[in-house]
């Protein structure tokens, strides 16, 4: 079997390396032949570069190669036969800029023919420069920071619960779906068949709705819920009481709860003080990802409820009721993995960069 070239780095080729390999500006083949090289440096074989990069052996391989053949400048691509670039690396960096410091004048942002008309090249560059630097405008992502001024111990609260339950007791996550739809199609789909998708009209009959009132066992994953009109404190105390009910009397209850003005309603702390098994843990505030029942829900919205056909809010109610039955007879848990110390570490510098921007 060929043993890959050892790869040794002067000084000289290491900084150039490593500012290529953080440069924001920088084609992402570039940026990735330089961590190839970086891996390589460090005594790491092809397969091990491949898994971290992202790419196949013989990828790596190759820029192993030709860095062993011809250095820091058999990174560069070869010289290809046809017309010439007819635009510099200033008019590249032109494009860059514009599409991550500038928005067009009376749009919310930019299209190959605006950035075309603005920078005076043809469209079909900018597109190839977007792409080699994955840039891409047309899309966005939603998000939602937490202000709590108690997010840290909260955090560091509900996660610890996650990670390590305390000893006799059990752990809930709890919480309410509400305005699920009954929605019945206005005429009936076809099957999935070969070939072809299944159907549904895109307009639908609504007969109601309902609301999903589930606390989620986070160590077995089973399910207690019940289904109401309304989520009012009176409807949360009813489930609070079927909670009570469905678990053994002698051991302690967590439950972690969302903000919502009914989970702190004065006749739900006074009837929590009267039973002081029952201790409840807030997630910070715009921090629903930090409540494992949310997951649940989204489970069952995708495999029962979305593409459900309902004739009746009752009929609905016996469908969830259903789903979760048989999810109870095999039920398994979600893991919660992070610690609080690793998500502060990941929400840190995006806290700090929203107080810069912040205007």
């Amino acid at each position: 079997m060929r043993k890959p070239p050892k790869i040794k780095l002067n000084q000289t080729d290491q900084k150039e390396l490593e500012k290529t390999a953080r440069g924001k500006v920088v084609p992402a083949r570039d940026v990735l032949r330089a961590r190839i090289i970086i891996h390589a440096a460090k005594g790491l074989n092809n397969s091990l570069i491949a898994d971290a990069v992202g790419v196949s052996t013989n990828t790596v391989g190759l820029w192993r190669r030709r860095f062993s053949k011809h250095g820091i400048h058999g990174l560069d691509d070869m010289s290809k036969s046809g017309r010439p670039l007819i635009y510099g690396r200033e008019k590249i960096e032109e494009i860059i800029k514009k599409t991550i410091e500038e928005v067009p004048k009376d749009r919310t942002h930019w299209s190959t023919r605006a950035m075309a008309g603005a920078v005076g090249v043809g469209r079909t560059m900018v597109g190839n420069v977007w792409r080699a630097h994955q840039l891409k405008p047309h899309l966005s992502r939603t998000f939602k920071l937490s202000n709590d001024k108690h997010f840290t111990e909260k955090l560091h609260d509900v996660v610890g619960l996650y990670l390590n339950p305390p000893e006799n007791a059990l752990v809930w996550s709890v919480d309410e779906k509400s305005q699920i739809q009954a929605l019945d199609r206005t005429q009936p789909g076809l099957p999935i068949n070969k070939g072809r998708n299944g159907t549904m009209t895109h307009d639908y009959v609504r007969h109601g709705t309902c609301c999903l009132f589930a606390a989620l066992n986070v160590l077995s994953g089973e399910v207690i819920a019940c289904s109401e009109k309304r989520h009012r404190h009176q409807e949360y105390l009813k489930f609070l009481r079927q909670i009570e009910a469905s678990t053994p009397s002698h051991l302690d209850l967590h439950l972690i709860a969302d903000n919502y003005c009914t989970h702190k309603h004065p006749r739900v702390i006074k009837w929590l003080e009267k039973h002081p098994r029952f201790k409840m843990h807030f997630i910070p505030t715009s921090s629903s990802w930090l409540n494992m029942v949310e997951r649940f829900f989204g489970k069952i919205t995708v495999e029962r409820i979305r593409r459900g056909v309902f004739t009746s809010v009752l009929d609905l109610i016996q469908a969830i009721h259903s789903y979760i039955e048989n999810h109870n007879q095999n039920p398994k848990p979600f893991i919660w993995t992070k610690t609080a110390d690793e998500i502060i570490r990941k929400l840190d510098p995006v806290y700090k960069l929203m107080n810069k921007t912040r205007y």
